[in-house]
């Protein structure tokens, strides 16, 4: 489709969807709301579930998972963690801690009784059978460490979803991140390697914390879709101005947005300058009405289960998935659903936001 005529379509749509009745203040029947929870099988397609870097200090800890999970009302979660933080210091530093993440994610997936799917198939035979999977997710390919062959090793470990950039540089460079100065005008050379070889392999690429000239290098590179698991247009800027002015830079511009959706990419919709799922949805609505209904998904960047026990760190403010926003009394796909039915949205655009989108990117990134 040409750009001049994909934002046109998507200008309509929006139109469209602005002009449908809505109403915050009714009340939706409950069991409307279990039935759309149930039937959409919603993803969180950027979810952290930490653990610590030191094996040591993951004994005594337990993670409740399965039980939060079913708490939301999501079907599963791109399970996510990243090992930049703090900073890397010693070379060979980041793939430990990337080992040592893996295999206490291994216990605590064993002790809830959950796998990780690892195809498309692994998913709709786990909405069949009413099972709790997640997609296994890593926020920065910090442990690669300039090896390429580590990609396949990760692969076999189950990873099947790769955010390629995170806050702090990687060794070698993979790339501009979006809230650093620019120094290779888009991915380093590595970075593109990185991108080919996870076509091959089969993991989807997600081009969160990217610059635009990141991006740009990802969508000319690869030969599946890519994802932007959570962000926001920058245009929705909250009611924080403080907030709104750290996170700005981390914020999609509308035709960022449409390139990617031209791609047949997808764009995940987090929580942060949302004070309720009110404002949330709004933004979820603002987000389609730039890129279209087939190109938008949730991606929260909250925390679904955090550790209890000795060594737990407590949580902050609004950073639990089910706790996002003050005052909420239902799990957190259970709110969304119901603010999406008081916003207007149809059915059709519930099951597509919630994980149609991305199932579809899903699987075009990971078949052979």
């Amino acid at each position: 489709m040409k750009r001049r005529q994909f934002i046109a379509q998507t200008s309509l749509l929006g139109a469209a969807m602005w002009g449908q009745p809505f109403n915050f203040s009714r009340q939706i029947d409950s069991n409307e709301i279990d039935r759309l929870v149930a039937k959409s099988f919603g993803i969180d397609t950027h979810n952290h579930v930490d653990v610590p870097f030191l094996a040591s200090e993951f004994v005594g800890q337990s993670y409740d998972l399965a039980g939060e999970l079913k708490r939301s009302g999501l079907g599963t979660i791109c399970l996510t963690f990243s090992v930049d933080r703090p900073l890397l210091k010693n070379p060979g530093e980041a793939y430990d801690r990337f080992n040592t993440s893996m295999q206490e994610i291994d216990q605590l997936l064993q002790v809830n009784q959950i796998s990780r799917a690892l195809s498309l198939a692994d998913i709709h035979s786990a909405r069949k059978n009413n099972r709790q999977v997640v997609i296994q997710s890593v926020e920065g390919a910090h442990f690669l460490e300039g090896k390429l062959e580590r990609l396949a090793l990760a692969y076999q470990r189950g990873l099947r979803h790769l955010g390629l950039l995170h806050d702090n540089d990687a060794s070698p460079s993979l790339g501009d991140v979006y809230t650093n100065p620019v120094v290779f005008q888009g991915l380093s050379t590595f970075g593109k390697e990185v991108i080919r070889e996870s076509n091959r392999l089969g993991i989807l690429i997600d081009m969160t914390h990217g610059s635009d000239q990141a991006i740009d290098h990802a969508l000319e590179i690869s030969t599946r879709p890519i994802l932007i698991s959570h962000t926001g247009l920058n245009t929705q800027l909250g009611n924080n101005p403080t907030m709104a002015q750290m996170m700005k830079p981390r914020l999609i511009r509308k035709e960022q947005a449409q390139k990617i959706a031209q791609a047949g990419g997808v764009i995940g919709v987090w929580k942060h300058l949302t004070d309720s799922p009110k404002i949330y949805v709004e933004n979820i609505r603002h987000m389609v009405d730039a890129v279209g209904i087939d190109h938008v998904c949730l991606g929260t960047d909250s925390k679904l289960a955090t550790a209890t026990g000795a060594n737990a760190k407590p949580s902050r403010t609004g950073e639990v998935s089910n706790g996002i926003w003050e005052n909420q009394s239902k799990g957190f796909y259970f709110e969304v659903i119901e603010t999406m039915l008081k916003s207007g949205f149809s059915e059709t655009e519930m099951m597509k936001i919630g994980s149609e989108n991305y199932l579809r990117v899903f699987e075009k990134a990971t078949s052979k």
